[in-house]
Parts: C-alpha cells; structure tokens; sequence
C-alpha cells in the first residue's frame, strides 16, 4: 500500500495519544474547502514512502508512541488497507482512521476484525447539501449513510466533524445535521482555514460568535459538540 505522507509525531490527530499519522493520496470526493487538496488533484506517484522504513520507525518508537492515525485523501479507497492495519497492531499500536464514509462494507470489516480503535467521520454538510458540498454534480448518500449508522450502533469508538465554510454552512444546515446524528458521543464542528492548494476559491470562515451560535444549536442534540481550530 502506497503511503503519500509520514508525520512522526503528534499529539493532535489522535485524540489522547502521542501518535504519527500516516497520509494516503486518492480521494472520490472533490470537496472546495479541502486542505489536502494535493492528496487528491495533484498526486505525485512518485512521492511515497517505504513501508518498511515506517515499520522500522514504529518498530523502535514502541513506548513512546501510542497510536496510528491514518488520514488521505480518503484511506479507504485502499482495498489492500486492512493489510496495513494488521501490522500496525501486531505491533501494538492503537489506529484511529479518518474516513469520508463513503465504503461502509470496508469500514465495517476492519471494526470487525479489530483493526481500527477510533474513527473520526467527516459529515460534510445537510443530506440536501450534501452533493454541492462535495464537489459532485450527483452522489449517492446511501454509503454515507450506512457508514453513519453503523457508528451511531456504538460497536466502535469514534467522532463526527464538520468543516464549516461561510458559504456552504447555514445554521438550518447545522440543525439538520445535529438531528441527523443525534445520539454521537461527541461532535466537533471544525473552522474552515484557507491554505495554498485548495480545490475551490474564495471560500471563507465563519466569524466566532458565529461558530458558536452554531455549535449551540448542535448541542441540543448532541451535548459534547465542541469547536476546533478557533
């Protein structure tokens, strides 16, 4: 399996672990505001990393590293990623994936065999919304939302998140969301930022009182909605 980027440490991806975080490149959305827009429009074949020089890596940080986050583009477009997984737990590692939704048979079979420990799932925006927000002129949501309710069923840990963009994200937007997956542990609503290699253009952050007027509206719904990246 190709894997298009390597950060040795952070404590950010992974929420409560000293973890590194394993990028792949590929993604079947085309959303505006994403930040690894070089992960999925302009993939450099060439650009990877060995394997077994990250499994060298993890093999003598055994102790000091916690956990494996691994992140895209969107990783499960990787049929042969349970591969991955089971090295990376034979190792004892803890894995945290994040994942569009869009392949609930391949997310369901890693949780099944006990390859993923935490998944943090993008809800991109509204079911009415949701299209436009990814980029695509037609989607089919079914796969999204299988992929939701087999979390909402509680046999994994995991996180819903939103980015939130001023021009895609309405406060009616939030609301259906939060009934959507009402019943989450937690939700965190996260703030858009601009970078250099973006699909889309002018795009904007909503302002903090925004944020959290919008955050208060998911809260009544799901109580553990927080923001990130104010």
């Amino acid at each position: 399996m190709k894997i298009h980027g390597f950060q040795k440490m952070t404590m950010l991806d992974y929420p409560g672990k000293v973890a590194c975080t394993l990028f792949t490149a590929g993604c079947n959305f085309r959303c505006p505001f994403c930040h690894n827009a070089l992960l999925v429009t302009e993939i450099d074949a060439a650009a990877t990393y060995d394997e077994e020089e990250i499994f060298d890596y993890l093999r003598k940080r055994r102790g000091v590293l916690d956990g494996v986050a691994i992140t895209g583009g969107e990783p499960l477009m990787n049929r042969d990623i349970p591969d991955l997984l089971r090295k990376i737990k034979d190792l004892g590692y803890a894995v945290k994936l994040d994942t569009n939704g869009s392949y609930p048979d391949l997310l369901k079979a890693i949780a099944e065999e006990g390859l993923v420990d935490y998944v943090a799932m993008d809800i991109k925006n509204s079911k009415e919304k949701y299209a436009a927000t990814v980029g695509l002129p037609r989607l089919d949501l079914r796969p999204i939302e299988e992929s939701v309710a087999f979390l909402l069923s509680g046999r994994l840990d995991f996180e819903f998140r939103t980015t939130v963009v001023k021009e895609l994200h309405t406060e009616a937007d939030i609301a259906a969301v939060a009934d959507w997956i009402a019943g989450a542990p937690r939700y965190f609503l996260q703030n858009f930022q601009a970078s250099e290699h973006m699909i889309g253009a002018n795009l904007h952050a909503h302002d903090p009182e925004m944020l959290e007027k919008l955050r208060a509206i998911a809260a009544r719904k799901i109580p553990q909605t927080a923001l990130r990246g104010i």
